[in-house]
């Protein structure tokens, strides 16, 4: 089991290594911003389901750059498809639990709604941030790439 483990860690790409350490220190920093805004200047509005929309989001960036790494190594000219693809997903989804929470739960459905939403623009942003820097990265490998060809 030890070797599976290793052989696992060991085969994470550079790529999926810092996608998933800045996407848990982003989903970290802002889950604790958020928690102690509620705790603190917001208390009435504060629900135990808090925690649930930081996983939420770190989870699907687990799904989503797992997704992308393997479209990257086995079908690279699908990369937008791809990210636009994971876009809906996150979408839907999204809206699935918003609606489960709110037929099912019923407590402080506002204060969840709004948590969540922050939560979606920050996780939209992030990525696109992201993505947008491994797509210049890529560039200048390809540019640097044929400057070598060309010598």
């Amino acid at each position: 089991m030890y070797r599976t483990i290793k052989y696992v860690i060991m085969s994470i790409t550079i790529t999926k290594k810092r996608f998933l350490f800045w996407k848990a220190f982003v989903c970290l920093i802002c889950g604790v911003i958020g928690w102690v805004i509620l705790k603190v200047f917001f208390p009435d509005h504060y629900f135990a389901l808090y925690p649930c929309i930081p996983v939420f989001f770190f989870l699907f960036g687990v799904y989503y750059i797992t997704t992308f790494d393997q479209f990257r190594q086995y079908a690279p000219k699908k990369l937008l498809s791809v990210y636009l693809g994971m876009k809906f997903v996150k979408m839907v989804l999204s809206m699935m639990l918003l609606f489960v929470y709110i037929l099912v739960i019923k407590v402080h459905k506002s204060d969840f709604v709004i948590m969540f939403f922050l939560f979606y623009l920050m996780s939209i942003l992030f990525e696109t941030i992201f993505f947008c820097k491994y797509e210049q990265n890529l560039k200048k490998k390809m540019i640097e790439e044929r400057k070598n060809e060309n010598k």
